[in-house]
């Protein structure tokens, strides 16, 4: 049987993993940038036990990344999340960033 921090740390773990699958490799730019942040964290606040979610895309990487018709893929190396999950009066407060190589890591902040 699970605990409801181990619980909490599973919820945490696929909400992450959901807004990486779901989101990354929708169409962006600087202009729409803004929407995407929003539209990420309210989808995902949707979801049982969310307390919070802030949702940062970087937008240096957005215009390095812009093709000739003036968009580029949004990507896991965009994308810096903070998510609090509450299962049961247990909160733990997780993360997604890229790492010194460009890689999307998760991770437990509390």
């Amino acid at each position: 049987m699970t605990t409801p921090r181990e619980r909490a740390l599973f919820e945490a773990g696929i909400k992450l993993g959901a807004l990486y699958h779901q989101f990354v490799g929708s169409p962006i730019n600087k202009h729409t940038r803004p929407t995407m942040e929003r539209a990420i964290e309210e989808s995902i606040s949707l979801q049982p036990f969310v307390r919070n979610i802030k949702v940062k895309i970087n937008e240096h990487l957005i215009e390095k990344e812009l093709n000739v018709f003036g968009y580029c893929e949004l990507t896991g190396e965009m994308l810096e999340v903070e998510l609090t999950v509450d299962v049961e009066g247990e909160v733990v407060k997780v993360a997604m960033s890229a790492d010194e190589s460009g890689y999307p890591l998760m991770r437990v902040l509390e």
